[in-house]
């Protein structure tokens, strides 16, 4: 644990070379080139290399058990790079707290031993590895050839360049700025050698977009130059609005950016790695039904299905069977509404045509994961489900406190004599409703943000579009001064006692 900081510390010489190894409670090890102090903190007992990522979390938490195996992989291959480490919150709630840490898993970024960033990076363990790769070595490469410019941009990923016409440029110094932001999330380069521009038909100060080139395609254009004024804000939106192109392959790591708009997608046997004219095949039948419906308001994109099998089945209630070598294709909006192509996929593009103008026209039926809903439902707690959610918690003329939770969640288990404690005691109460919900088996419903468990919401009757957090303590009288503010109302309470 962190306390054997002291006795570590003594041993260790003022060479920076020296490296010893630290346990930290129940989690991984975390390797120190040299102990700043013997003070319990995560900032001052790291190290005096370049990257640190630190994971905080508890240990008894589902998500933080759901990381760890991939934290541990990215942790074995950045081994010597960059240094990973865990922090139990449970053992040292104060380091925790002095970080701001309130969800599990927390992981932060430490360079020189301080906080430097928040890890909002992908939780694979490659995506963790090459996050974190990113993380080394210059925001941008100088480029001084056409041989390191081909080298560059000949990569599995995107590239921006910027072309400037020399090392005091005042463009180059903003560019700088904006990779250095920018970074973690995209490739940048720059020269200070117009010449190098002249291939792309440029002659001045610009910005060089270059799409992967196995998306290479007749739809669009595979460099996409910028010649606006450069400042960080403009760069970052040209980077936005141009770098997935037409139909981006979506992976574990890029999804979430890519689903701040409607999305679809069509998942088949994708693999650029080893086949990417057969990837290519079906991508290019998607990209000409595509620029159809460009500017209706959709994205479109293509996965590999084994990437996605457990979300697909979890998410739309697809099997491994579905759609066998055809793709098969899900649309997701930006607000969390899912539907699913039930049509057989046709070469010919027609039957994704006819999906999207079902779509566009409102007439598919959205796809909402469910448990059953139960026949009996008498208890205090009220069980919801998806499918009860809106008979239940959005009542018009009903208060309804709702906990959202998972079965292997322990904090969840710890609420529960207390959470039906409150149910029982409002139970004489007609206009408030204690519920639960299994947000496992279960889609979240839109306006509630559900990323730890327990989380508790209180929808007011009349503002079913307002649903409150409950930040409270865990006890019943802290529930019931939490709903008589914002019930506005005298509560009316059971088992012989006055109304609160």
């Amino acid at each position: 644990c962190l306390s054997l900081c002291l006795s570590l510390c003594l041993s260790v010489s003022l060479s920076l070379s020296l490296s010893l190894s630290l346990s930290l409670s129940l989690c991984l090890s975390l390797s120190l080139s040299l102990c700043l102090s013997l003070s319990l903190s995560v900032s001052l007992c790291l190290c005096l290399s370049l990257t640190l990522s630190v994971s905080l979390s508890l240990c008894l938490c589902g998500h933080c058990k759901k990381l760890s195996p991939d934290f541990e992989k990215a942790a074995s291959r950045l081994k010597g790079t960059v240094q990973l480490a865990k922090v139990d919150c449970t053992a040292h709630s104060e380091t925790c707290s002095r970080f701001g840490v309130s969800g599990y898993p927390t992981l932060k970024i430490f360079r020189n031993g301080r906080d430097s960033a928040p890890y909002d990076g992908p939780r694979t363990a490659d995506g963790i590895y090459h996050y974190m790769k990113k993380q080394t070595g210059p925001d941008s490469v100088h480029l001084k050839t056409e041989e390191d410019l081909q080298t560059f941009i000949n990569h599995y990923d995107a590239s921006i360049v910027g072309v400037f016409s020399g090392a005091d440029s005042s463009h180059l110094s903003e560019f700088l700025r904006a990779a250095g932001l920018l970074r973690e999330q995209f490739r940048f380069a720059h020269t200070v050698d117009l010449k190098l521009g002249e291939k792309y038909r440029v002659s001045s100060e610009c910005v060089l977009l270059f799409r992967p080139p196995r998306l290479n395609n007749k739809f669009e254009d595979s460099v996409v130059v910028f010649t606006d004024y450069l400042t960080i804000g403009s760069l970052r939106r040209f980077i936005r609005d141009h770098i997935y192109g037409l139909c981006p392959h979506m992976t574990v790591e890029n999804r979430d950016r890519l689903r701040v708009r409607d999305l679809l997608t069509a998942y088949y046997d994708l693999d650029y790695h080893h086949n990417i004219p057969q990837s290519n095949y079906w991508r290019n039948r998607v990209m000409k039904v595509a620029s159809k419906y460009s500017g209706r308001g959709l994205t479109f994109s293509i996965a590999n299905k084994k990437d996605f099998l457990s979300e697909l089945e979890e998410d739309f209630g697809l099997g491994t069977s579905d759609g066998g070598e055809l793709p098969f294709v899900t649309l997701r909006t930006k607000l969390g509404q899912k539907y699913t192509m039930r049509e057989e996929f046709t070469r010919d593009g027609q039957s994704l045509e006819r999906f999207l103008d079902d779509y566009l026209a409102g007439r598919l039926k959205r796809y909402i994961k469910s448990e059953p809903v139960p026949e009996r439902n008498s208890a205090a707690v009220q069980m919801v489900v998806a499918e009860s959610f809106d008979d239940i918690v959005n009542d018009p003329d009903k208060d309804v406190l709702i906990q959202f939770y998972s079965p292997s969640c322990a904090h969840c288990k710890k609420l529960e004599p207390v959470y039906r404690e409150l149910a029982d005691t409002l139970y004489s109460d007609p206009n408030i409703v204690v519920a639960k919900m299994n947000a496992v088996d279960n889609d979240i419903p839109l306006g509630y943000d559900v990323h730890g468990f327990p989380t508790i919401y209180f929808a007011p009757a009349g503002r079913k579009d307002e649903p409150i957090r409950y930040e409270g303590g865990r006890e019943l009288r802290d529930f019931l001064k939490f709903l008589k503010r914002e019930a506005g109302r005298s509560l009316a309470l059971s088992e012989s006692k006055d109304e609160l």
